[in-house]
């Protein structure tokens, strides 16, 4: 009777094995561990494989054959999308990203590459079909009878319902199962826990029906007025000191992040808020919508940042922002990026600064550069932005003066939807086909750019300039990089593998762009009236780890050190001002509005002006965190404390609270175009 039933549900079980396999292989692939987590991907696929069988059951026999193998050959191929992505942009693909295929088939070369690359994991993920395709025979394919389908529809049920109560005991523990599935949305931390098949269902969901994240943050600030400074309390509660991962330490050949020669800047106190007047008492009074309404009273509450010595000292100033695609430290290189290496060590120099890589990469690093806000997960956050009114950008803020703004990007112009965020933000925008007229490679020169380009503004009036390059992009090789090749005799003698050197190649495009670009300033006689600031998009996750590790002359550390980057905020004539307190490209909005004296609400912004007394926090994708205080590893699920520093879980859970807010309600900025709704003079769309 056991081998009856074993014939018979023998395909049942083999869809089960394959769901638990693939798992199996793209955790350890990627993640390079198991874990007692993959418990929860094995249950859900309990349920999975039934709804499976029972497909593959509904037809006659040979149509029944036809399914099964082909929902098979989908699991193999979504699966190896799922880690060929993940292999290339280090986080999981999602659900609303699929409807930019033809913007990333731009990139087939570096996805070819990518797959030729990872060859063998892709090869374990079709052993499942290669497998039914073998031994088909064996499976029984006929059409699934009344009792077999009621057992089998109970079966799914009862494993769902086991998966569930099995989610629900994790419920009380930071970021647990139970968060992941109905709270918050983190697919890098989900895929880890809940694994990659309930990851794209529960996004799919979401993006369908919507989401409503975390309640907890909103019942709080109900039971208590005082809610909304959880953060301020959390922080200020550690120790003065962060724990910094090799500040200024040098790699190999002295390319290294820069650590001038000065003292921390003690920041004084001030009496005057950047705030605006925002009536939210009365907004309340008045608000019906539950969300909006929810947003009132935490606004309200958070505690806004004080203006302080540096604010409007370049205010007057012109100002040159530049995302650099895959900029880090360690292409900073007295010998090889001299202006680079000299604007790093002039100015502000922020010491710990981070940059943390989203779900959407370079669209959302820019995001986050731009706006001060947190990417919501799912969703292209820039494009969506497109939409709404953005005051607090650098555009609209500088437009609204009177200057001349315009923006540029040495790729295709609609590219991530640029051509719709980017007039948004107030800026005249030119990219690739619609204006920019550089030379067609892969990729495209970063000094022509500048060189096309800079004679559109640089002159008598009052300008802000924003760029985004493509110089530095990956593929790193001398073979299918233009650029890399084009710079190779710079780099061929290093003591660095190929990939690395190519890296550095690339990076030296943005060196040669940055010195034509301050020459030009130089020669019409403004730079000392010029605030140039740098940040990168992302880490170069295009490059081997082993070599960011050569790069940086030791095994960098994976969840904090690895983003570890530099902001250079410079203009002509500064002496350098150490600023060592933990930073992010989150914080770059709200300290250059406080710079420049322009006017914001420092509320309404997920970052907070890095030269204020505001505690600092950097904030993560995976929901981690640092302080000046301590980390909190949120993957491994451990807080490490500066030496000497009091352990206290219930601050600990208090930062991880005030996260969680700004997780929510940056989310719910962008949903309800909240800026359009508080702010007085709004434009309506």
């Amino acid at each position: 009777m056991l081998s009856a039933l074993l014939v018979k549900y023998r395909l049942l079980i083999f869809l089960i094995a394959a769901l638990a396999y693939l798992e199996l292989v793209y955790r350890l692939w990627n993640f390079h561990n198991i874990g007692l987590d993959y418990i929860f991907p094995v249950l859900f696929s309990l349920s999975a494989g039934g709804v499976l069988f029972i497909i593959s059951g509904l037809f006659p026999a040979r149509v029944n054959r036809i399914l099964a193998v082909s929902l098979t050959l989908l699991l193999s191929i979504g699966y190896s999308i799922q880690l060929i992505y993940h292999c290339i942009f280090h986080t999981p693909l999602s659900i609303y990203s699929l409807n930019a295929a033809d913007d990333v088939l731009q990139f087939k070369g570096i996805i070819i590459s990518s797959v030729f690359k990872n060859a063998i994991a892709v090869f374990l993920l079709f052993v499942p079909f290669i497998y039914i395709v073998v031994t088909g025979s064996k499976f029984l394919f006929s059409r699934i009878k009344p009792v077999p389908l009621c057992i089998t529809l109970f079966f799914c049920i009862a494993s769902y319902a086991v998966s569930i109560v099995c989610v629900n005991l994790t419920d009380g523990n930071s970021l647990s199962q139970y968060t992941l599935y109905y709270k918050v949305a983190s697919p890098e931390l989900s895929v880890n826990r809940l694994g990659l098949l309930t990851t794209m269902r529960l996004d799919f969901k979401r993006l369908v029906f919507g989401f409503r994240q975390y309640d907890t943050v909103e019942e709080a600030a109900n039971d208590n007025e005082d809610a909304g400074d959880n953060y301020s309390t959390a922080v200020s509660c550690f120790a003065d000191a962060a724990a910094t991962s090799g500040s200024g330490d040098t790699g190999k050949a002295g390319i290294a992040s820069p650590a001038p020669e000065s003292t921390a800047v003690e920041i004084g106190p001030a009496e005057i808020f950047n705030t605006m007047n925002i009536d939210f008492e009365a907004l309340m009074a008045k608000e019906k919508d539950e969300d909006l309404l929810g947003m009132h009273k935490y606004f309200s509450s958070v505690k806004p940042t004080k203006r302080n010595k540096y604010t409007g000292i370049f205010k007057g100033n012109n100002l040159i922002l530049i995302t650099a695609e895959s900029f880090s430290p360690y292409v900073i290189s007295q010998e090889f990026t001299p202006t680079l290496y000299k604007m790093s060590r002039e100015g502000f120099v922020f010491s710990n600064f981070y940059n943390p890589v989203w779900g959407v990469s370079t669209s959302d690093g820019e995001y986050v550069a731009c706006t001060g806000l947190l990417p919501k997960s799912g969703i292209w956050s820039f494009a969506r932005s497109g939409k709404n009114y953005m005051p607090f950008v650098m555009g609209n803020q500088f437009k609204k003066l009177g200057y001349t703004t315009k923006a540029y990007h040495n790729h295709s112009y609609k590219y991530y939807k640029r051509n719709i965020s980017h007039p948004n933000m107030g800026y005249d925008y030119k990219g690739v086909g619609n204006g920019l007229k550089v030379k067609k490679t892969w990729p495209e020169s970063d000094l022509e750019m500048i060189e096309v380009t800079a004679g559109e503004y640089i002159g008598p009036k009052p300008f802000h300039t924003y760029y985004m390059t493509v110089s530095g992009h990956m593929q790193y090789s001398f073979s299918g990089n233009y650029i890399a090749k084009k710079n190779k005799p710079f780099v061929e003698k290093l003591p660095f593998s190929n990939a690395s050197k190519a890296y550095i190649a690339c990076n030296m495009e943005l060196e040669f762009a940055i010195k034509a670009l301050v020459d030009k300033l130089e020669a019409a006689g403004i730079a000392d009236k010029t605030v140039i600031a740098i940040s990168a998009d992302h880490y170069p996750y295009g490059l081997p780890r082993e070599c960011i590790d050569e790069l940086a002359g030791h095994e960098v550390e994976n969840n904090f050190e690895l983003y570890k980057s530099t902001f250079i905020l410079w203009k002509k004539g500064m002496s350098p001002i150490l600023i060592d307190k933990p930073c992010s490209s989150l914080d770059i909005i709200p300290t250059l509005s406080n710079l420049f004296g322009l006017e914001y609400d420092s509320r309404l912004l997920m970052g907070s002006d890095i030269l204020s007394d505001t505690p600092p926090v950097v904030i993560f994708s995976n929901w981690s965190w640092i302080t000046d205080r301590a980390r909190f590893n949120a993957v491994t699920n451990t807080i490490t404390y500066v030496k000497g520093t009091d352990q206290d879980t219930d601050h600990v859970k208090a930062v991880n609270k005030a996260i969680e807010a700004k997780f929510k309600y940056s989310a719910k900025i962008l949903e309800k175009d909240y800026y359009s709704r508080v702010i007085t003079g709004a434009s309506k769309k």
